[in-house]
């Protein structure tokens, strides 16, 4: 169960967590996933935002990726960014990151680019869907932005700690809170006034 850093201690959250073996690492993504999807309202999870001491993390915003000991290799084109943080429901920081980054991590031999820049009609690679949907930069950026805040929780690190604003709580239901309309059903963006 993923920790609320406003009521309860979680004594991870503010240190850098210890390497795991890849093996070890797997098995702790999927715990990560698994509640995931039992909330249904995040992209990322780290292991230390649930109580667990390894460098273990997973996104998923286009496809299931998992992040094992990750080192930043390189980062580049800094943005502004508005972040939520399972860990600290409620909250929305100014954030700045970085719409390029390169990482290294145990269980792959390659490094890993993700990329939220626009992507050139003769720039992509033959793995690349050929036609490119209208929010696909929009949906790298946010899966670059989430890799990066999940290797900064790994690092001790959360969105207070980059925070470019005051923290406000947001009080806006998510997609799955009751809408404050009254009707019961799920919070619709048609709700807001």
């Amino acid at each position: 169960m993923i920790i609320d850093c406003r009521t309860e201690n979680n004594p991870f959250i503010n240190k850098q967590v210890r390497t795991v073996t890849v093996s070890t690492g797997l098995e702790i993504a999927d715990l990560l996933y698994k509640e995931l999807d039992t909330i249904k309202t995040g992209i990322g999870l780290a292991a230390n935002q649930i109580g667990i001491d390894a460098q273990v993390a997973v996104v998923k915003v286009k496809k299931p990726i998992t992040i094992i000991n990750p080192v930043v290799i390189k980062k580049w084109d800094p943005v502004l960014f508005n972040e939520g943080c399972l860990s600290y429901p409620g909250y929305n920081v100014k954030t700045t990151r970085f719409k390029n980054i390169i990482i290294h991590t145990d269980q792959e031999d390659s490094d890993w680019y993700f990329s939220g820049d626009a992507v050139p009609s003769d720039g992509k690679g033959s793995w690349e869907e050929k036609k490119e949907s209208k929010n696909d930069q929009e949906i790298r950026l946010l899966e670059t932005i989430a890799i990066q805040h999940e290797i900064d929780h790994l690092l001790g690190k959360t969105i207070l700690d980059h925070r470019m604003v005051p923290v406000v709580a947001d009080n806006t239901p998510k997609r799955n809170d009751p809408c404050f309309c009254g009707s019961q059903k799920k919070f619709k963006k048609c709700c807001i006034a």
